[in-house]
């Protein structure tokens, strides 16, 4: 488990509509919350499960963005995507962001970057999950978008 992660808003949103947050934790400890990421979650108001997690998920932690380096406002990303990378960037961080000029922008940093689909796959290689596949399609459900092309290849690679 890496030491810890900041997390961008869509990952969060999918793993805890889909109630698959507990496969985060497996991967980072605490998972940093950027605040333009929670402010962007807050404004779907208190009833909604993702500010839930935020508020009451230890591990979740909410984390300030002081400084968001050039090289990253280049790439013009929102606001969510940019924080995450920030912090990354500063602390030595993983990355979870699913946004794919985001994880341009964070390999050009050198960052290293893990998608939603990335979590579930490595949590059926390790075991954590018998199958990626009804994770995966809970997600879907829950809004994450892949083309059946890419979740064929997805799900070969971890044997299903």
């Amino acid at each position: 488990m890496a030491e810890a992660a900041a997390i961008d808003a869509s990952p969060l949103i999918l793993l805890s509509r889909s109630r698959h947050l507990d496969l985060l934790e497996a991967f980072a400890k605490p998972v940093w919350v950027p605040q333009p990421v929670a402010d962007e979650i807050f404004r779907r108001g208190a009833e909604d499960i993702t500010v839930q997690a935020i508020e009451h998920t230890d591990w979740l932690v909410t984390k300030p963005i002081t400084d968001t380096p050039t090289a990253i406002l280049e790439w013009r990303l929102g606001a969510g995507e940019s924080a995450t990378l920030a912090l990354a960037l500063a602390h030595g961080l993983e990355a979870i962001i699913d946004d794919l000029a985001g994880r341009k922008c964070a390999a050009s940093l050198a960052v290293p970057v893990r998608g939603t689909l990335g979590i579930v796959l490595a949590a059926k290689q390790r075991g954590l999950i018998p199958l990626a596949r009804p994770v995966i399609e809970d997600m879907m459900r829950a809004g994450l978008y892949l083309s059946r092309k890419v979740l064929e290849k997805a799900l070969r690679r971890v044997g299903e």
